[in-house]
């Protein structure tokens, strides 16, 4: 039986892409040398390089911090991610303050179930001030003497599904209200306490903060904005000995809470359709109507259930001695759009996602 705070390293997706990585950059020095003559055979200098360079990674990889005497803030804890860290931190050893936005509801009761005294259930609208102020005084008078706020987990979020010309001015405001600047006032209200602990901020963004797919601009502007202020947030806080860490989870709506059920995703169409003047009603027809429709669901129908690899990254970059920038718990197909997004043409990426829903419709 392994005590609070033990846990064994598991073999994760990004740390096969990491060992791959060093593969690669061992085989051009191994090149290099043998081509300035400093080596007589490029096959055993180059797996001598690989395995010295992923072997250090690997070790680099399993060093991991005590959860004894820190505590972490994660927000959105009413349900899915932020529900499941809250439990697995706790098993860990953590004291836990989960922030969710409502008062009760099956999740929470979840959490209020444990009956212990490292896990408090605290109510907090990431988007109103004065509940987070309110959060921070429970905090610190929760917070046993001699105890620190190792760690701030940005993790609620909202997401808005529609074309750009159906969705209101008030409904894009949606996502970055919450999805970004709720991170803002969360981070800016709990950061003095993490900064003087020297400890971790992690942000959720999204796979959609990295690539866009149609129908869904209010939430991929969230989240492209979550990446910027991550970013500029890790260097701001270097100084500081603090570890800023972004998790980019792929489609995992089907284990979570983000997208609308299935059987009310016909009502939200209808709803945005019933708004749109006659127009836009023409423009787009019965057949844009029930493309929307259909997107919505094969979206909500192809998430995966299974959120234990976006668990284990959260988990990762809170407990690892020498955390990654960014965590991409998401299956290998995504992963290599992700790839094609970043590093080819426009072009390229616009046929592969185009060939990729015809391909769903089939």
């Amino acid at each position: 039986m392994k005590g609070p705070g033990e846990a064994t390293m598991l073999w994760t997706q990004d740390k096969v892409i990491r060992v791959l990585f060093w593969g690669g950059f061992s085989l051009v020095v191994s090149e290099i040398l043998s081509i300035i003559g400093l080596t007589s055979c490029c096959c055993l200098s180059f797996l001598g390089l690989w395995g010295l360079t992923a072997g250090a990674y690997l070790y680099r990889a399993s060093l991991k911090v005590s959860p004894a005497g820190k505590a972490v803030v994660i927000t959105g804890c009413d349900t899915g991610f932020g529900n499941a860290l809250a439990l697995r931190l706790h098993q860990l050893g953590f004291r836990v303050f989960a922030l969710c936005l409502r008062s009760e509801g099956t999740g929470i009761q979840k959490l209020l179930d444990e009956k212990s005294k490292r896990l408090h259930v605290i109510q907090a609208d990431v988007t109103k001030q004065d509940q987070l102020d309110r959060a921070l005084l429970q905090v610190k008078s929760l917070l046993p003497v001699g105890e620190v706020v190792w760690g701030l987990v940005n993790n609620a979020g909202v997401c808005t599904i529609g074309p750009v010309e159906w969705i209101s001015n008030e409904h894009f405001r949606k996502d970055p209200e919450v999805n970004l600047f709720g991170v803002i006032a969360a981070t800016k209200t709990f950061l003095p306490l993490v900064r003087r602990a020297r400890g971790r901020v992690v942000n959720v963004a999204s796979v959609a903060g990295r690539f866009c797919a149609p129908l869904m601009a209010a939430y991929n502007a969230s989240k492209y904005a979550v990446e910027g202020f991550n970013d500029a947030l890790r260097l701001e806080m270097r100084p500081w000995g603090v570890k800023v860490c972004l998790i980019e989870p792929g489609n995992f709506g089907s284990g979570t809470e983000l997208f609308a059920r299935e059987d009310a995703i016909k009502k939200e169409v209808d709803s945005m359709w019933s708004s749109l003047d006659e127009d836009l009603k023409s423009d787009y027809g019965e057949v844009g109507r029930k493309r929307v429709e259909t997107f919505m669901k094969n979206i909500r129908s192809s998430g995966a259930s299974d959120i234990s690899p976006v668990i284990t990254a959260f988990t990762e970059a809170l407990t690892q001695q020498h955390p990654q920038t960014r965590y991409d718990p998401m299956d290998p197909l995504m992963y290599f759009t992700l790839f094609l997004a970043t590093h080819f043409p426009g072009w390229v990426y616009d046929s592969y996602f185009a060939f990729m829903v015809r391909l769903s419709k089939k």
